[in-house]
């Protein structure tokens, strides 16, 4: 009975939201939103369902928890030297402007990296698109206040450069902000955009099941230009990656042939 009501939840779900729950990995999103509508005195997805209706801040809790909005500055600061000093300098190389993409971009940490790390080599020529299923991080991200304890990946001459003081927390400069280009997407089931020359999108494809995986690797390469970068989280390596138009050229660094 609980998986017609899970079944059921899922098809009203896609119909509200437009998020289509099968494509993640099932086992784990149930017993999250098991944990959730439990806590919030539910008893069965058929009531949690009936909730959300009535509460518009019951659904953006429910988008909060599915997105897994678990991101900060420079993740795996090893990568970034990476993207710093080989995959940069040879995107530059080709192109007098590089067009970028942060795609499931959480609360702005990831676009922001890449804007400070472009503007600290003087690249920083245009826009970084940045998006998100979620209006609530999207709206944190466009904010761009972050406490103390998030900076912590931040080399200091950074920090002092792109950040001020507000209290006890710490504010993207508006220049910086400026450089970022904000909205709401859907990866699976909005389209993209095409000559990407890079597009970062790390630690979200952990959730999905291997059919979404499939698909979205192939929008990916699709919206790469020749040569262009798929940037990956350090759990995320493609399997073959050949069958998309990838070849690896750094670990966890996938271009577009």
């Amino acid at each position: 009975m609980e998986d017609f009501g899970f079944i059921n939840f899922m098809h009203n779900v896609k119909k509200i939201t437009g998020i289509d729950l099968n494509q993640y990995k099932q086992d784990q999103m149930k017993r999250r939103l098991i944990s959730m509508y439990q806590k919030h005195g539910y008893n069965s997805f058929d009531e949690f369902f009936n909730g959300m209706e009535k509460d518009k801040e019951l659904v953006q809790e429910f988008l909060d928890h599915m997105t897994i909005n678990v991101t900060e500055f420079f993740r795996n600061p090893s990568q970034w030297e990476v993207l710093q000093k080989k995959i940069i300098p040879r995107l530059y190389n080709d192109n007098e402007k590089v067009k970028a993409w942060s795609a499931a971009c959480s609360t702005g940490e990831e676009p922001y990296s890449l804007a400070m790390l472009l503007d600290n080599m003087n690249l920083l020529k245009d826009q970084i698109l940045a998006t998100d299923l979620d209006f609530g991080v999207i709206k944190k991200a466009v904010d761009g206040i972050y406490n103390h304890k998030s900076l912590h990946q931040i080399p200091i001459s950074y920090r002092n450069r792109y950040f001020r003081k507000q209290g006890l927390n710490f504010e993207i400069i508006e220049s910086l902000k400026k450089k970022i280009k904000y909205a709401r997407h859907n990866l699976l089931k909005d389209s993209f955009d095409t000559n990407y020359d890079l597009i970062i999108c790390r630690n979200v494809m952990i959730y999905f099941t291997e059919e979404a995986k499939d698909l979205l690797y192939q929008k990916f390469s699709d919206a790469l230009r020749p040569g262009g970068v798929l940037f990956v989280g350090s759990t995320e390596q493609i399997f073959k990656p050949e069958r998309y138009g990838f070849e690896i050229e750094e670990t966890f660094f996938y271009k577009k042939n």
